[in-house]
């Protein structure tokens, strides 16, 4: 009997798995009480699951008594021991599932199935230790676009924290202090002006001396020139500038008086051409008339009665017809995810089925509403002249991956007759889109299309 309230959840927050069709969750009852029977101690590690009244919600209670502690509360010491103590009883169960799916029974090779599913579980903060035991909650499901783990006890895992970070501050440098400059007198300039040198004193003009009386003996190293000869050269140099001034000037006044005639010549042209040009813009030149071309009389050409003729008629080219454009709107969808861990959830909700057969009475296609729910519940028919039938139906996935929805014999109508229901098989298509087929019998098979109506 359940004893302690460990933990309650949404069904719909957590994705079930589970084979054939059928969840770990519907048969969780069956799985505890066959564990039991087979004395695996799995059983005590187990949470007993209970519904709601609305089957949207799950209360999980210990199997157990004592106090509860969550796996993220306990120390590091009750983690230990609870996990060796799950080590030892998953490996136990694991053994056992392997053997049962051997069998040739195939109820035994079921469970085995289910119970190999059985030992998944979300997280860490899904297990409670109870007395120092692990109880699992909300085992046989897994978070919502997650896979099986092959590791069952990988998120136990203690993640090492990350080494701390040791930053090196940086010593402070010493501080230099700051020497003021100090003013003091200019040093010398290192390079100075040269010193203009002296003027070398003139050396007075010597006095001219008679011939009766000979030279004084000055120096042997210095032979001056004779005074004489010096003093006729002397008069000579006004002469000479004389003589080229004379001849030079004009030479140089007949140089300029030829060079400035060009320029003058050719200044006195340039403004007759433009006295011209405007003359010519004053008096424009006279137009000549220009008389037109005498007129040639073209040859007469022949005349030809005309006819008119009615254009034939332009023959339109036939539209292609556009291909059917399937309608996916509400459409079935078999989830990949799901089918692969054989889960139906995707089949949870109203459904209105439509089969492309022609009712004889009213030459309607007979119309199927379905209401499932984990693999249960029931569909309605109308047909003919609105006669309502019910039955019962129950659905599963292949491990092949195809979908199967079959009744409970014949629909009991409201007239006292009974329908006859088709056998339904679907397979994924392109979109993950059902493609169903509808079997009557071994001759019958009609394709058929779900519509959702409602969740």
């Amino acid at each position: 009997m359940a004893k302690t309230l460990l933990r309650s959840g949404n069904l719909d927050d957590f994705q079930s798995v589970g084979d054939n069709g059928q969840s770990v969750f519907d048969s969780a009852l069956q799985i505890r009480e066959t564990l039991r029977l087979r004395k695996q101690p799995l059983v005590e590690y187990l949470a007993i699951p209970q519904r709601n009244d609305d089957g949207d919600r799950v209360d999980w209670y210990a199997p157990l008594e004592g106090k509860a502690t969550s796996w993220l509360a306990a120390s590091d010491a009750q983690r230990k021991q609870a996990r060796r103590l799950l080590e030892s009883a998953l490996a136990s169960a694991s053994a056992l599932s392997q053997r049962c799916r051997q069998s040739e029974k195939t109820a035994v090779a079921h469970f085995g199935a289910l119970l190999e599913k059985a030992l998944q579980f979300p997280a860490a903060n899904h297990i409670w230790l109870v007395d120092g035991k692990p109880v699992i909650t909300f085992w046989g499901f897994v978070n919502i676009n997650e896979g099986l783990r092959d590791d069952l006890l990988a998120c136990l895992n203690e993640v090492e924290p990350a080494p701390p970070v040791i930053e090196a501050i940086p010593e402070e440098e010493p501080s230099v202090p700051v020497i003021k400059p100090q003013m003091s007198e200019p040093d010398a300039p290192l390079l100075m002006a040269a010193p203009e040198p002296a003027s070398a004193p003139v050396a007075p003009t010597p006095a001219p001396v008679e011939t009766s009386q000979p030279a004084p003996v000055v120096q042997p190293a210095a032979a001056p020139a004779p005074a004489p000869q010096r003093r006729k050269s002397l008069w000579l140099l006004p002469v000479a500038a004389a003589v080229i001034a004379a001849i030079a000037v004009p030479a140089v006044w007949m140089n300029l008086q030829n060079s400035s005639a060009p320029a003058v010549s050719a200044t006195r042209a340039n403004t007759d051409d433009k006295i011209a040009a405007v003359r010519a813009l004053e008096s424009p030149a006279p137009v000549t008339e220009l008389k037109p071309a005498p007129m040639v009389e073209a040859p007469a050409l022949p005349l030809v009665q005309a006819s008119i003729s009615q254009p034939e008629p332009a023959v339109a080219a036939p539209a292609p017809t556009p291909a059917p454009v399937e309608d996916t709107r509400n459409a079935m969808i078999m989830d990949a995810d799901q089918v692969k861990i054989g889960s139906t959830r995707f089949l949870n909700g109203n459904w209105r089925a439509q089969v492309a057969a022609r009712d004889p009475i009213n030459g309607k296609p007979p119309t199927l509403r379905y209401d499932i729910k984990n693999n249960k519940g029931s569909v309605r028919v109308t047909h003919g002249d609105n006669i309502v039938c019910r039955a019962e139906v129950f659905s599963g996935l292949h491990h092949t991956g195809e979908l199967m929805i079959k009744t409970r014999g014949n629909a009991r109508c409201n007239d006292g007759s009974r329908y006859p229901m088709p056998e339904i098989s679907c397979k994924a298509g392109e979109g993950n889109v059902a493609q169903c087929t509808a079997r009557y019998d071994e001759k019958t098979l009609l394709p058929l299309t779900f519509k959702k109506v409602s969740a």
